[in-house]
């Protein structure tokens, strides 16, 4: 009776630390996997540039304007502005156009991208004074 209980205490004690190293294989595989989930911002060289939004430099060129639905103006005299690709969270975002009022003795000057040494610089749209002659 003896050898019967110790040996089922032997087979017990062996299968219980073979559950935990392979409870512990599993961690440190989960661990390894989850490892490579890490999320971090791209350096650089892939685009991310100095800046957020306005007056954003980056080496990723925009993409391509949309094509939006104005609809009907507000009231009279209002103009479009049209959307542009902006910068935030290390991408192009598109910032849909709006209506704006008019500002007699101002311009619109909308957004725009220019090329920048090997960038492009986002420049704000804004509102200059007109200049009399």
């Amino acid at each position: 009776m003896e050898h019967v209980c110790g040996y089922g205490y032997r087979a017990a004690r062996r299968s219980g630390s073979r559950r935990w190293r392979g409870a512990l294989l599993g961690l440190a595989v989960m661990g390894v996997l989850l490892g490579g989930c890490v999320v971090r911002p791209a350096g650089p060289g892939y685009g991310y540039g100095y800046g957020y939004g306005p007056g954003a430099y980056v080496t990723i060129a925009p993409p391509p304007l949309r094509v939006e639905v104005t609809g009907y103006a507000p009231a009279p005299g209002y103009f479009w502005v049209g959307g542009y690709w902006g910068w935030a969270g290390g991408r192009h975002e598109w910032v849909p156009g709006r209506w704006e009022a008019p500002r007699p003795g101002y311009r619109y000057e909308p957004h725009h991208w220019e090329r920048e040494g090997s960038g492009w610089r986002l420049h704000e749209g804004h509102w200059t004074e007109e200049r009399r002659h």
